[in-house]
């Protein structure tokens, strides 16, 4: 195994260097690299840079994969070079040595199976088909929407009924969401415990819900520890073509529909989501002819002109804050949009699904 690691550590670093050496012998000059709307060499070095952006993406899992496998000790030990009367015993890696450099046997254990599926072998379609499979607890697993596509890594929440994909989460505020529309389309933000943020990316995104067919809940939590969710039926959005428009139908919930942009028609007019195509500072594809939403909301978002929520703001400690723009992490209907939640997660399981509790407050 460690073997086999180490063909697939070497292989990506030769296609890291293959990239760069593309990128250097097609636009010499470094500085062009920021000069893309001026320079004959910018289309070029954006679909390297998009490349690079993949590879990277792939070491994240094999870097996963392997702290997983060290971790549940998976790995086959090398076997003392000292020959032994004594019958040779299976071990776990990571057992002590003792000063003749034989490992000790006060740590030594069989070694487990791999897993029956779920975090590295099997790809179920999403975290439902993995909860009803195997009930396993909430934490990080691959999955595979399509047939056709490559499994990615996702945060499965399996409290609050079970079966939920996680697409979006903020906690901490250490995670930038205000970035260009090839992060939000490849997704972006830390993968590893169970407390970090991210964003999914828009393309699995739409893997998961272009159907729709299911049941998107919204969970919230403001500085004083008090919670809302809010649901919306067959939340789905359209592919990069049409610029990952959203639409969804029916709303329920404690928090108010704040994608619909409230009670008011007026409010609804202006803030209203559905229908609208997504937006980041590069991308304007708001309907707010004098300016940019996103430019001015620090984030990237389906926004009309603009908002009555937008859960990927700018992160405010202690909730209310004062500015030029309302662009905190905002649900309008339930706590204004002067006021920056501190924890947000959108997740998503089949319309049809049996929990094993009801949907309550959620895992925040």
């Amino acid at each position: 195994m460690k073997f086999q690691t180490d063909i697939a550590a070497g292989d990506f670093f030769l296609q890291v260097m293959s990239v760069l050496l593309m990128l250097v012998l097609v636009c010499p000059v470094a500085s062009s690299i920021y000069l893309l709307a001026t320079d004959p060499c910018g289309r070029d070095v954006a679909v390297l840079k998009h490349s690079i952006k993949k590879l990277e993406n792939k070491l994240l899992i094999v870097t996963w994969q392997v702290e997983h496998l060290q971790k549940h000790k998976y790995f086959h030990p090398v076997q003392p070079a000292v020959p032994s009367t004594e019958p040779e015993t299976d071990t776990a890696s990571g057992g002590n040595h003792n000063s003749s450099g034989t490992l000790d046997g006060s740590d030594v254990m069989p070694m487990k199976p791999l897993p029956p599926g779920g975090s590295l072998l099997v790809h179920d379609k999403d975290c439902s088909e993995l909860f009803d499979r195997l009930r396993p607890p909430s934490g990080f697993y691959r999955i595979r929407p399509k047939p056709h596509q490559d499994p990615f890594l996702v945060y499965c929440d399996m409290e609050d009924g079970g079966g939920w994909t996680v697409f979006q989460r903020r906690r901490h505020g250490k995670v930038d969401f205000n970035r260009d529309w090839v992060d939000y389309k490849d997704g972006f933000g830390d993968f590893k415990l169970w407390n970090d943020e991210f964003w999914l990316g828009n393309e699995h995104i739409h893997s998961l819900i272009s159907e729709g067919r299911n049941l998107v809940k919204i969970d919230l939590m403001d500085w004083d520890g008090q919670r809302s969710h809010a649901f919306y039926e067959n939340f789905r959005i359209t592919d990069e073509s049409d610029k990952y428009r959203l639409q969804y139908e029916l709303y329920s919930g404690k928090a108010g529909d704040a994608l619909t942009g409230g009670r008011g028609m007026v409010e609804q007019w202006s803030a209203c989501l559905s229908g609208m195509q997504f937006s980041t500072r590069d991308q304007d594809n708001d309907r707010y002819l004098q300016g940019s939403c996103a430019q001015e909301n620090k984030a990237g978002w389906w926004f009309n002109r603009c908002h009555a929520a937008n859960l990927n703001g700018k992160f405010y400690r202690k909730g209310k804050y004062t500015g030029k723009y309302d662009n905190g992490v905002v649900w309008g209907t339930w706590r204004g949009l002067w006021y920056s939640l501190r924890h947000t997660t959108m997740k998503v399981r089949p319309l049809v699904f049996l929990d094993i509790v009801g949907s309550g407050a959620g895992e925040i």
